[in-house]
Protein backbone atom coordinates (compact mmCIF):
# COMPACT_ATOMS: atom_id res chain seq x y z
CA UNK A 1 0.00 0.00 0.00
CA UNK A 2 1.26 3.60 -0.92
CA UNK A 3 1.60 5.89 1.43
CA UNK A 4 -0.84 8.81 1.45
CA UNK A 5 0.18 12.04 -0.43
CA UNK A 6 -0.29 15.26 1.35
CA UNK A 7 0.40 19.25 1.03
CA UNK A 8 -1.48 21.27 -1.10
CA UNK A 9 2.17 21.66 -3.52
CA UNK A 10 2.32 18.16 -4.00
CA UNK A 11 2.87 16.66 -7.34
CA UNK A 12 2.68 12.74 -8.55
CA UNK A 13 4.31 11.41 -11.20
CA UNK A 14 2.59 8.00 -12.69
CA UNK A 15 5.27 5.94 -14.67
CA UNK A 16 4.56 2.80 -16.69
CA UNK A 17 5.16 0.06 -15.22
CA UNK A 18 3.89 -3.86 -16.51
CA UNK A 19 0.84 -3.56 -19.15
CA UNK A 20 1.78 0.30 -18.98
CA UNK A 21 5.50 0.12 -19.69
CA UNK A 22 6.16 -0.26 -23.52
CA UNK A 23 9.85 -1.38 -25.12
CA UNK A 24 11.02 2.39 -26.97
CA UNK A 25 10.51 4.01 -23.60
CA UNK A 26 12.49 4.47 -20.20
CA UNK A 27 9.36 5.90 -18.30
CA UNK A 28 11.07 5.74 -14.83
CA UNK A 29 14.39 7.49 -15.98
CA UNK A 30 12.06 10.50 -17.72
CA UNK A 31 9.85 10.22 -14.95
CA UNK A 32 12.19 11.22 -12.09
CA UNK A 33 13.53 14.04 -14.74
CA UNK A 34 10.55 15.17 -15.45
CA UNK A 35 10.32 15.39 -11.52
CA UNK A 36 13.56 17.21 -11.21
CA UNK A 37 11.73 19.62 -13.02
CA UNK A 38 8.84 19.82 -11.03
CA UNK A 39 10.87 20.33 -7.96
CA UNK A 40 12.79 23.02 -9.65
CA UNK A 41 9.69 24.94 -9.48
CA UNK A 42 8.69 24.70 -6.20
CA UNK A 43 6.68 21.21 -6.00
CA UNK A 44 6.55 18.12 -3.86
CA UNK A 45 7.17 15.79 -6.32
CA UNK A 46 6.30 11.70 -6.15
CA UNK A 47 6.96 9.30 -8.82
CA UNK A 48 5.08 5.91 -8.67
CA UNK A 49 4.63 2.95 -10.99
CA UNK A 50 0.99 2.76 -12.36
CA UNK A 51 -0.03 -0.36 -9.69
CA UNK A 52 -4.04 -0.59 -9.34
CA UNK A 53 -3.51 1.11 -5.53
CA UNK A 54 -1.00 4.02 -6.85
CA UNK A 55 -3.56 6.42 -6.63
CA UNK A 56 -4.50 5.45 -3.35
CA UNK A 57 -4.11 8.74 -0.89
CA UNK A 58 -3.67 11.24 -3.83
CA UNK A 59 -6.44 13.43 -2.47
CA UNK A 60 -5.30 17.25 -2.74
CA UNK A 61 -2.88 16.93 -5.28
CA UNK A 62 -1.72 19.76 -6.80
CA UNK A 63 -0.87 18.04 -9.78
CA UNK A 64 -0.77 14.99 -11.64
CA UNK A 65 1.59 13.94 -14.40
CA UNK A 66 1.41 11.05 -16.57
CA UNK A 67 4.77 9.42 -18.43
CA UNK A 68 3.53 6.30 -19.19
CA UNK A 69 2.83 3.78 -22.47
CA UNK A 70 1.50 0.44 -23.70
CA UNK A 71 2.55 -2.73 -22.67
CA UNK A 72 2.27 -6.39 -22.09
CA UNK A 73 -0.97 -7.32 -20.44
CA UNK A 74 -0.58 -10.29 -18.09
CA UNK A 75 -3.80 -10.93 -16.04
CA UNK A 76 -1.66 -13.49 -14.12
CA UNK A 77 0.70 -10.85 -12.81
CA UNK A 78 -0.64 -7.15 -12.29
CA UNK A 79 -4.50 -8.63 -12.93
CA UNK A 80 -6.79 -8.26 -15.51
CA UNK A 81 -8.93 -5.16 -16.87
CA UNK A 82 -11.31 -5.23 -14.20
CA UNK A 83 -8.99 -5.60 -11.40
CA UNK A 84 -7.55 -1.70 -13.31
CA UNK A 85 -10.90 -0.30 -13.70
CA UNK A 86 -11.25 1.12 -10.04
CA UNK A 87 -7.60 2.49 -10.94
CA UNK A 88 -8.99 4.32 -13.96
CA UNK A 89 -12.34 5.46 -12.19
CA UNK A 90 -10.44 7.48 -9.83
CA UNK A 91 -8.10 9.34 -12.17
CA UNK A 92 -11.20 10.31 -14.46
CA UNK A 93 -13.01 11.55 -11.20
CA UNK A 94 -9.31 13.59 -9.74
CA UNK A 95 -9.20 15.11 -12.89
CA UNK A 96 -13.11 15.63 -14.15
CA UNK A 97 -14.25 16.33 -10.58
CA UNK A 98 -11.55 16.81 -7.90
CA UNK A 99 -9.90 19.40 -9.60
CA UNK A 100 -6.53 18.24 -10.24
CA UNK A 101 -4.59 19.17 -13.11
CA UNK A 102 -3.22 16.46 -15.52
CA UNK A 103 -0.22 16.80 -17.62
CA UNK A 104 -0.37 13.67 -19.75
CA UNK A 105 3.20 13.25 -21.68
CA UNK A 106 4.51 11.62 -25.28
CA UNK A 107 3.37 8.50 -24.95
CA UNK A 108 0.43 9.21 -22.68
CA UNK A 109 -1.40 9.42 -25.93
CA UNK A 110 -1.09 5.58 -26.13
CA UNK A 111 -1.64 4.44 -22.71
CA UNK A 112 -4.59 3.43 -20.28
CA UNK A 113 -5.92 1.76 -23.68
CA UNK A 114 -8.46 0.04 -21.68
CA UNK A 115 -9.84 2.85 -20.15
CA UNK A 116 -12.96 4.23 -21.54
CA UNK A 117 -12.70 7.84 -21.23
CA UNK A 118 -9.12 8.35 -21.25
CA UNK A 119 -8.55 9.58 -25.18
CA UNK A 120 -11.27 12.38 -24.46
CA UNK A 121 -9.99 13.18 -21.05
CA UNK A 122 -6.72 14.21 -22.37
CA UNK A 123 -8.20 15.61 -25.99
CA UNK A 124 -6.58 12.87 -28.26
CA UNK A 125 -4.41 9.42 -28.82
CA UNK A 126 -2.08 7.51 -30.61
CA UNK A 127 -3.94 5.43 -33.62
CA UNK A 128 -1.96 2.13 -34.49
CA UNK A 129 -1.10 2.09 -38.67
CA UNK A 130 -2.02 5.81 -38.70
CA UNK A 131 -0.16 7.78 -36.27
CA UNK A 132 4.02 8.01 -36.78
CA UNK A 133 6.99 9.65 -35.93
CA UNK A 134 9.90 10.15 -37.99
CA UNK A 135 13.61 8.66 -36.54
CA UNK A 136 14.34 10.63 -33.39
CA UNK A 137 16.71 13.72 -33.47
CA UNK A 138 17.11 17.19 -32.75
CA UNK A 139 13.51 18.71 -33.56
CA UNK A 140 11.42 22.16 -33.80
CA UNK A 141 7.89 22.51 -32.54
CA UNK A 142 6.95 25.99 -32.79
CA UNK A 143 3.38 27.93 -31.12
CA UNK A 144 0.19 28.21 -33.29
CA UNK A 145 0.89 31.52 -34.85
CA UNK A 146 -1.55 34.35 -33.26
CA UNK A 147 -2.24 31.99 -30.31
CA UNK A 148 -2.69 33.69 -27.21
CA UNK A 149 -2.87 30.84 -24.62
CA UNK A 150 -0.76 31.36 -21.26
CA UNK A 151 1.04 28.68 -22.51
CA UNK A 152 2.61 30.28 -25.71
CA UNK A 153 1.88 33.55 -25.78
CA UNK A 154 4.97 35.18 -26.60
CA UNK A 155 7.29 31.82 -26.47
CA UNK A 156 9.82 31.16 -28.87
CA UNK A 157 10.07 28.25 -30.80
CA UNK A 158 11.30 24.96 -28.81
CA UNK A 159 13.85 23.05 -29.82
CA UNK A 160 15.21 19.43 -28.65
CA UNK A 161 16.25 16.08 -29.34
CA UNK A 162 13.10 14.54 -29.58
CA UNK A 163 10.64 12.26 -31.28
CA UNK A 164 8.07 14.20 -33.59
CA UNK A 165 4.79 12.54 -33.11
CA UNK A 166 2.75 13.25 -36.36
CA UNK A 167 -0.79 12.20 -36.93
CA UNK A 168 -2.32 11.80 -33.65
CA UNK A 169 -6.01 11.83 -33.57
CA UNK A 170 -7.31 15.07 -31.40
CA UNK A 171 -10.74 14.55 -29.70
CA UNK A 172 -13.27 17.81 -30.80
CA UNK A 173 -12.33 20.95 -29.15
CA UNK A 174 -8.97 20.39 -28.21
CA UNK A 175 -7.02 23.60 -28.43
CA UNK A 176 -3.68 23.14 -30.39
CA UNK A 177 -0.94 24.80 -29.08
CA UNK A 178 2.40 23.65 -30.59
CA UNK A 179 2.88 21.79 -34.05
CA UNK A 180 5.73 20.32 -35.57
CA UNK A 181 6.12 19.99 -39.56
CA UNK A 182 7.02 16.78 -41.38
CA UNK A 183 6.70 15.95 -44.98
CA UNK A 184 4.90 19.98 -45.54
CA UNK A 185 2.20 19.18 -43.07
CA UNK A 186 2.12 20.93 -38.90
CA UNK A 187 0.95 18.23 -36.84
CA UNK A 188 -0.31 19.15 -33.25
CA UNK A 189 1.88 18.38 -30.64
CA UNK A 190 0.35 20.47 -27.65
CA UNK A 191 -2.56 21.04 -26.83
CA UNK A 192 -5.39 21.93 -24.08
CA UNK A 193 -7.96 18.84 -23.54
CA UNK A 194 -11.51 20.42 -24.01
CA UNK A 195 -13.07 18.00 -21.24
CA UNK A 196 -13.99 18.61 -17.66
CA UNK A 197 -10.62 19.70 -15.86
CA UNK A 198 -7.29 21.40 -16.67
CA UNK A 199 -5.51 19.07 -18.70
CA UNK A 200 -2.51 19.79 -21.37
CA UNK A 201 -1.02 16.81 -23.27
CA UNK A 202 2.38 17.56 -24.62
CA UNK A 203 3.99 15.39 -27.34
CA UNK A 204 6.90 15.91 -26.52
CA UNK A 205 9.92 13.93 -23.58
CA UNK A 206 10.86 10.57 -25.71
CA UNK A 207 13.70 10.49 -22.98
CA UNK A 208 15.36 12.47 -20.95
CA UNK A 209 17.34 13.97 -23.31
CA UNK A 210 14.30 16.28 -24.58
CA UNK A 211 14.54 18.01 -21.25
CA UNK A 212 18.30 18.85 -21.97
CA UNK A 213 16.98 21.68 -23.94
CA UNK A 214 16.55 25.04 -22.10
CA UNK A 215 13.63 25.79 -24.43
CA UNK A 216 12.02 22.31 -23.77
CA UNK A 217 12.11 22.97 -20.26
CA UNK A 218 10.56 26.42 -20.42
CA UNK A 219 7.88 25.20 -22.18
CA UNK A 220 7.68 22.74 -19.51
CA UNK A 221 7.18 25.14 -16.50
CA UNK A 222 4.96 27.10 -18.70
CA UNK A 223 2.39 24.47 -18.66
CA UNK A 224 2.94 23.74 -14.98
CA UNK A 225 2.30 27.25 -14.07
CA UNK A 226 -1.25 27.38 -16.27
CA UNK A 227 -1.84 24.09 -14.82
CA UNK A 228 -1.73 25.47 -11.25
CA UNK A 229 -3.36 28.38 -12.00
CA UNK A 230 -0.64 31.08 -12.35
CA UNK A 231 0.84 33.37 -15.27
CA UNK A 232 3.76 31.42 -16.69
Amino acid sequence: MNAPLTATARALVLVGRGRYQDRWHDDAATGYRVAGELAAAGLEPQVRGTAPDALDGADGLALLVVVAGTGRSDADWDGGDEAWAPFHARLAALVAEGGVPLLALHQAANTFTDAPGWSELIGGRWVPELSMHPPIGLAAFRPVPGEEHPVVAGLEPVEAFDERYCRLQRAAGSRVLLTTEHDGVEHPVVWQAAGPGRVLYDGLGHDTRSYDSASRRQLLRREVAWLLGGAP
